[in-house]
């Protein structure tokens, strides 16, 4: 099998209602990738999806409440990278590794205006 890589992360809002996505990305990880990470994260683990181009998890929990809410914020959280298993494999490979990594080393401020909460910012 291929090497693969699961970033795992979640939408909590602010009544700490939470919703969990994961992305399946090709290739291998190294430390120096959580580094980059870290660094880029708003304290280490906060980052807005939309900026990312990921798929955003607070829908998820807009189901629930017919839309949005006065709970809702930009920020989703980076929860854990680890290797993908032959269950995971079966989602859509979302990007490799180092592109993924690359494209998140390249910014320099979060644009809190490209989540539709961002007027709460």
């Amino acid at each position: 099998m291929k090497k693969y890589i699961i970033f795992e992360y979640l939408y909590r809002d602010a009544s700490n209602y939470k919703a969990w996505g994961s992305l399946v990305l090709r290739g291998g990880f190294k430390s120096s990738d959580l580094d980059i990470l870290k660094s880029k994260f708003e304290a280490g683990i906060y980052f807005i999806a939309e900026q990312l181009q990921i798929p955003p998890l607070y829908v998820e929990l807009w189901r629930y409440s017919d839309g949005p809410t006065v709970d809702d914020h930009v920020w989703h959280e980076f929860s854990l990278v680890r290797l993908a298993n032959e269950e995971d494999v079966i989602l859509p490979v979302f990007s490799t590794v180092r592109a993924f990594i690359d494209n998140i080393g390249l910014i320099n401020n979060w644009n809190p205006k490209l989540s539709p909460h961002w007027r709460v910012f």
